[in-house]
């Protein structure tokens, strides 16, 4: 699976996570190193940079500003899905990693241009 060159956006969060409908994730892939920029809503500015693994599947880390001018960061596992019409679908399982420390639960989707 590549997800180079793709943009997905939130489809669906928990009340924690600060990922909306107004978030736009660029991804961009070289071999088996999965990076992204994302921006909308309540973030500002972000990035993310982790791995895919052999099933599809994605492992890595995010850090962004968010619009009280905090930094958040957190790690999150993502299991993809295609679509009937060849996008792709990321169930994602995530957690802060600063001193809020919770979990959540998010559904991206690619939007075709």
């Amino acid at each position: 699976m590549n997800y180079n060159g793709r943009t997905f956006v939130s489809v669906q969060n928990t009340d924690n996570g600060e990922v909306s409908s107004k978030t736009f994730f660029q991804y961009k892939q070289e071999g088996n190193i999965i990076s992204a920029a994302y921006g909308g809503g309540e973030i500002i500015q972000g990035t993310l940079i982790g791995i895919v693994n052999e099933d599809g599947s994605l492992e890595f880390r995010y850090n962004h500003v968010n619009n009280k001018n905090e930094i958040r960061g957190g790690k999150c596992h993502s299991k993809p899905e295609i679509l009937q019409d060849g996008r792709i679908r990321l169930y994602e399982n995530w957690q802060w990693q600063d001193d809020e420390g919770t979990e959540g639960h998010s559904i991206i989707e690619e939007v075709k241009e």
